[in-house]
């Protein structure tokens, strides 16, 4: 041996001369299912736990314990019940404690 290192060192892809390295993409922070919940809770109308459910991807329990995390959070929720057999709707209407102006 003449001293020269066995390993191999990485090859990295051929190019055409005088092209630039691709730039990094910028990586977004990722939307969690808490904030896509609180911005369906916080439209107009607010929103029904199946509708919850089936745009989240949870099971109704899990969306109500859901609801139920996010007052003990601090959000203040408020509940409609329309009638004729409809399911209740939430809404947010503000954070507990929180002072309006």
């Amino acid at each position: 041996m003449t001293g020269q290192s066995t390993k191999s060192k990485p090859v990295e892809a051929a190019r055409p001369r005088g092209a630039r390295k691709p730039k990094p993409v910028p990586v977004s922070t990722p939307v969690t299912k808490k904030a896509r919940l609180i911005a369906l809770l916080s439209q107009k109308g607010g929103a029904d736990v199946p509708s919850l459910s089936n745009t989240l991807g949870w099971l109704p329990h899990t969306t109500r314990a859901a609801l139920t995390g996010l007052r003990k959070s601090g959000y203040e929720i408020t509940a409609a019940k329309p009638g004729n057999g409809k399911p209740s709707r939430y809404q947010i209407v503000g954070l507990a404690g929180a002072e309006t102006t």
